[in-house]
């Protein structure tokens, strides 16, 4: 009775911080959502072509983002060294320079990030046909990454801004504006896809240019957010031309293990999505489908990963061993839950959970929703393990060990995972299912990996602390 009693207290006070944070994370996915949803209007062959250049630029966002995450931690711990200070002036005046130097190169990362990211977005898709992809998808997802390439600056800045505000923690505006982004979103492409309100007729690549737009307005809207309040306005520093190199170069070594990471997980995805497009249009509209379901469930994930990692770093703070070890189990229980119910939805209502992807009523929708069916079987099961690695990453953030997770992604997704998927689908004939099941393979090896690795390295840390004994470790 004691140990539910703890749970539901623990589950409480991380819940305060991962509902916030998950409920922003889908709203951010609702954007891609929106973009899938109008790919499957267009056929099978749009959703196909449009998912292949989600992915690739998917991949590539993902890692910029992972090179301007530790911002947030930068700007809160200056934030902090000024609220402690007495003597209040000097001090707060020199942490305030600090958060000015930090939000600039963010900026500056952000902007070469999404500079050299959308040049490799274009020269990927030039290559897309090279990768055994079909020559009409490739020709489509090509005119969709040149749309898409240009926001990929502003979605880095946008991001770089999020930093920031959430490291002051005054992130209020966040969740309205990227609420409202889909709105918008959706609106801009039906109105490019179909060309109505005066504007062009452009098909599929009205929704990159569309979702570009969308990146733009919203990091207007944080911007303009930003400098109507009082704190935040002094310090929003956004001349990234007169960044700190030193504070660029600390920036950048904290975040690229982050983007790494990001990226080892990201590029897993990518590849097994370019495999998939091996099997034809169906198979891949199907990959698609499926993998955009499991993407926006594993923004709970990323709210429970988030939460658990800033709560891990403070009780290791306090010196609490015992509440940072009750963390990792209160976030795998969470995790658990909200899977099990979202794994009987799949299961029980599969047509529904598929039907804005494909039309039932649809001949040439057949093939894909057929596959996809059989995956959803397969997801119901990985996205367990899925959401257990990336809680093990962040609990990992936690004990500032960003380089482990790095690690230890590289051998359970490239070593394990993707070899595991290529038997599974090519030898053994298992195509499309096959590849599922590798991803499984390689998301279990992760997860159990990643969270022996926090339990010995807190283990080893309580030992070394003076007051293991007391705090129960």
């Amino acid at each position: 009775m004691q140990q539910l009693t703890t749970l539901a207290r623990d589950s409480r006070a991380l819940a305060a911080l991962a509902v916030p944070l998950a409920l922003t994370q889908l709203a951010q996915v609702a954007l891609t959502t929106t973009d899938t949803i109008m790919m499957g209007v267009l056929g099978t062959e749009a959703l196909a072509a449009g998912g292949l250049a989600l992915v690739i630029f998917n991949q590539l966002r993902t890692m910029g983002v992972g090179l301007v995450t530790s911002v947030g931690n930068q700007v809160a711990a200056a934030a902090a060294r000024a609220e402690r200070a007495e003597s209040a002036d000097a001090t707060a005046d020199a942490a305030d320079q600090e958060v000015r130097g930090l939000v600039r190169a963010a900026m500056a990362v952000a902007t070469l990030a999404g500079l050299a990211g959308a040049v490799l977005m274009v020269l990927i898709g030039q290559a897309a046909t090279w990768l055994g992809q079909d020559a009409e998808v490739a020709h489509r997802a090509q005119g969709m990454l040149a749309a898409l390439a240009p926001g990929l600056v502003p979605c880095l800045w946008f991001q770089a801004i999020r930093q920031f505000t959430v490291g002051m923690r005054r992130p209020q505006a966040l969740l309205r504006i990227t609420l409202a982004s889909v709105a918008v979103n959706a609106a801009l492409n039906w109105a490019f896809i179909h060309g109505t309100w005066g504007l062009p007729r452009l098909g599929l690549t009205g929704i990159g240019v569309a979702t570009s737009s969308v990146y733009l307005l919203s990091f207007l809207a944080l911007y303009a957010s930003a400098r109507r309040d009082d704190r935040l306005a002094p310090l929003l520093s956004l001349d990234f031309w007169r960044a700190d190199a030193a504070t660029v170069r600390r920036l950048l070594g904290l975040g690229t293990p982050i983007a790494a990471t990001y990226g080892s997980e990201a590029g897993f995805f990518s590849v097994t999505a370019l495999l998939a497009g091996s099997f034809g249009p169906a198979a891949l509209a199907a990959h698609t489908a499926v993998n955009q379901l499991i993407y926006i469930v594993f923004q709970v994930a990323v709210g429970l990963s988030h939460a658990a990692s800033i709560n891990v770093s403070r009780e290791l703070a306090l010196g609490e061993y015992a509440a940072a070890r009750r963390i990792k189990n209160t976030a795998l229980a969470c995790g658990a839950v909200v899977m099990t119910v979202v794994g009987t939805l799949y299961l029980a209502l599969p047509d529904l959970v598929l039907r804005p992807y494909f039309d039932p009523n649809a001949p040439t929708d057949q093939q894909g929703l057929e596959i996809a069916t059989g995956l959803l079987v397969v997801v119901a099961v990985l996205q367990f393990f899925d959401c257990a690695q990336n809680i093990g990453v962040g609990l990992l953030r936690g004990l500032d060990d960003t380089r482990s997770g790095f690690r230890i992604t590289l051998v359970g997704y490239w070593a394990v995972g993707l070899p595991a998927s290529w038997l599974l689908a090519y030898p053994l004939g298992g195509e499309t299912r096959g590849l599922w099941f590798g991803l499984l393979i390689g998301l279990a090896t992760t997860a159990v990996l990643l969270l022996r690795r926090y339990d010995r390295a807190l283990t080893a840390r309580a030992a070394a602390a003076p007051d293991a004994v007391a705090a129960g470790a």
